[in-house]
């Protein structure tokens, strides 16, 4: 299995601190050292999520990272996609023996498996928005402060 990366936490970590700045900007270093992160890897993170139309980026004096849509507008499927690449699952790198029992069959049902647990995964991030996220977070007590 390939599972997931870090990256989807961080991407899903860094477009709830947008959010909770209401339309100001924050700068990579501001946003991994609530991370408690590397900004180069955050800023690798922002480019993808930049790049799939989630943020925007503005240079110079006062710069930094903002929400380039509204947080309603954005589900944790939204980050997901920016920066995961491939399957979730990984599949067979070759053909099973097709002399074999259990080789003949299995990448097929494998298959359809995997295609329905990534449609689950799909639903689930799909249903949950930045801002719906971010009101869960403020609402647990821990999100006092500006990390």
């Amino acid at each position: 299995m390939a599972g997931l990366s870090s990256r989807s936490a961080v991407a899903i970590h860094a477009l709830a601190m947008l959010a909770n700045r209401r339309g100001g900007s924050l700068t990579s270093a501001e946003i991994a050292d609530s991370l408690g992160s590397n900004p180069v890897l955050v800023r690798r993170v922002l480019g993808r999520l930049r790049d799939a139309g989630l943020v925007r980026s503005t240079e110079g004096r006062g710069g930094g990272w903002s929400l380039a849509r509204a947080p309603r507008d954005i589900t944790l499927y939204d980050a997901y996609t920016a920066v995961e690449e491939g399957q979730i699952f990984s599949r067979h790198t070759h053909p099973p023996s097709s002399a074999c029992e259990v080789g003949r069959t299995i990448g097929v049902l494998l298959d359809d498996e995997f295609r329905s647990a990534e449609r689950a995964l799909e639903e689930q991030l799909g249903r949950t928005t930045i801002a719906g996220l971010l009101q869960r977070i403020l609402a647990s007590g821990n999100g006092a402060g500006s990390h």
